[in-house]
């Protein structure tokens, strides 16, 4: 995954005396976690669990969170900290706080044992506190139920010497454990999920609040100003007076964002350019369908220097007989590079944290402990040879920290939302933008747009039978997308009222040829993602 340098770090934020370091052992909430404590008001970043002790010291955190991870301590290969580190903790007076499985390894590597539990224990749980007093939880909390999201086969059967059991699951299992004097503590759920994700604690952010300002003295100095600012200082060093520097417009938020603050520091010698790649995309910022309202909107209102090529037949014709999602992404955006004729020393991306950790190979050697969940449009598909330097300003923040209001859409546009068919195919692309646009359009209408993270059609390219006008007919299923995020690192699916749901359908098949089924997607992710590839 992605992490951020020491030297990175805004210095307005108070890094270390204030930070909190979450080292990532492959959970898929491990995001989570950051985005909470910066919730809180507390800088948080993320690296690798199995990151060298010196990448972990040179940030000097005041606490590091352990995070979760999909492996048994036991197994062959299971990621650990670096030798090291929880010598550098005491020392450093450093508070560390294990996770599910940062829990377990906390445990064993400090002499516990952890064993494979006898029943596995997922998804909401009750927990109950059994200590009479608890650093984490505070005074006379014995007895105190409360839920939590639980996610573990493996279970802690004997403590480390020092260590306090201060709850346990419904079903028996240690739960929260702690050594007060060495500042090491422990919790078998996820209290970062409970708050938002599943909606079944009330108690999860104030465990994380009292652990970071009760018990660790963190202050809450943290804005996300202090990040933009650093970023603006780093633009201002890493490019020279004479240098040039070229981005390369979706017509999406994230670029367009990062393209402005970007040339609010250098002014014309950054270049933009839109590549017209109409057949693929659908510009969802204010349904713009016309290049010359995307370019007036460049121009006129955010004083970009654009220029505009169109590229539709040359995008189409690099995806012709492409079904291999991956593939899509790679070829769509060496294209985007390709198309824009110039060759600066730098390049802009609106990348975003959750793109990069989402985009990049898991943290240690091989695929030893996370997965690569797909690449992402910001990060992935340059040219092998392309030796321009990445200026990401963005790539620190998460969608809703960047003031980024519009639904996200992605860089190779309506290209990845035909799932494992070819694009090229049929007129697939403009039923899809059809359909899309009549989804979208009822949403704003009936006042949801802002309420829903992201919504979209997907088509499908399997041919389904269907009665139209009393006839036979042989069309494509239109599935219809809705989630609702703070981050878009977990998200639920949208719940419509059945009018809503039934007038959409009714709208598209009877003005989109081609298609005779809607379907609904309501899949949370996990286990599912937000695009459909």
């Amino acid at each position: 995954m992605g992490s951020a340098s020491a030297s990175s770090l805004p210095t307005s934020a108070g890094a270390g005396e204030n930070l909190v370091l979450i080292l990532d052992f492959g959970s898929q909430y491990t995001q989570l976690i950051t985005r909470r404590v910066r919730q809180l008001g507390v800088l948080s970043l993320c690296v690798s669990g199995t990151a060298p002790l010196s990448s972990i010291t040179g940030f000097h955190p005041r606490a590091v969170i352990l995070s979760g991870g999909p492996h048994s301590v036991h197994a062959s290969g299971a990621p650990s900290f670096p030798a090291g580190f929880l010598d550098f903790a005491a020392d450093a007076g450093a508070h560390v706080l294990g996770v599910g499985y940062g829990m377990q390894l906390l445990v064993q590597s400090l002499g516990g044992a952890v064993e494979a539990g006898e029943r596995q224990e997922y998804g909401d749980m009750e927990v109950e506190t059994t200590a009479p007093s608890s650093t984490l939880y505070g005074e006379s909390v014995v007895g105190i139920r409360q839920s939590v999201w639980m996610s573990h086969g493996d279970e802690v059967v004997r403590l480390p010497q020092g260590f306090e059991v201060v709850a346990r699951s419904v079903q028996g299992a240690i739960t929260a454990i702690e050594h007060r004097e060495k500042r090491f503590y422990g919790l078998q759920y996820h209290p970062e999920v409970a708050i938002i994700y599943c909606d079944t604690s009330t108690q999860g952010k104030e465990t994380l609040r009292h652990f970071l300002f009760d018990v660790c003295g963190i202050k809450a100095d943290w804005k996300i100003q202090d990040v933009l600012d650093e970023e603006i200082k780093t633009i201002k060093s890493m490019v020279g007076t004479d240098e040039h520097v070229i981005c390369a417009l979706s017509g999406g938020v994230d670029s367009t964002i990062a393209a402005t603050l970007v040339h609010n520091v250098i002014g014309d010698r950054l270049h933009c350019v839109f590549v017209d790649n109409a057949k693929l995309t659908y510009d969802l910022i204010c349904i713009y369908k016309e290049k010359e309202r995307v370019m007036s909107t460049f121009n006129s209102d955010l004083h970009l220097p654009v220029t505009c090529i169109d590229a539709s037949e040359q995008f189409l014709s690099k995806l012709k007989g492409v079904k291999d999602p991956e593939m899509k992404r790679k070829i769509v955006g060496k294209e985007f590079i390709a198309q824009t004729g110039k060759r600066p020393e730098y390049l802009v991306q609106g990348t975003l944290y959750p793109d990069v950790i989402e985009s990049c190979l898991p943290p240690g050697s091989g695929m030893t402990h996370s997965h690569t969940i797909k690449s992402h449009h910001n990060v992935d598909g340059l040219p092998e040879d392309m030796k321009l330097k990445l200026i990401e300003p963005l790539k620190l923040l998460f969608k809703d920290e960047s003031f980024l209001k519009r639904h996200p859409f992605p860089g190779p546009g309506l290209a990845v939302r035909i799932p494992s068919g070819d694009v090229t195919e049929g007129n697939a692309l403009e039923i899809l933008r059809q359909a899309d646009e009549i989804y979208v359009q009822a949403i704003r209408d009936a006042g949801l747009y802002d309420t829903i993270w992201q919504a979209f059609a997907v088509l499908l390219p399997v041919e389904t039978v269907g009665v139209q006008g009393d006839q036979r007919t042989y069309g494509y299923p239109v599935t219809l997308r809705a989630i609702t995020s703070e981050d878009g690192m977990t998200a639920d699916w949208y719940y419509f009222e059945r009018k809503f749901l039934a007038d959409v359908s009714n709208r598209i098949c009877n003005n989109v040829r081609g298609v005779n089924h809607v379907c609904v997607d309501i899949t949370s992710k996990p286990p599912a993602t937000v695009e459909w590839e």
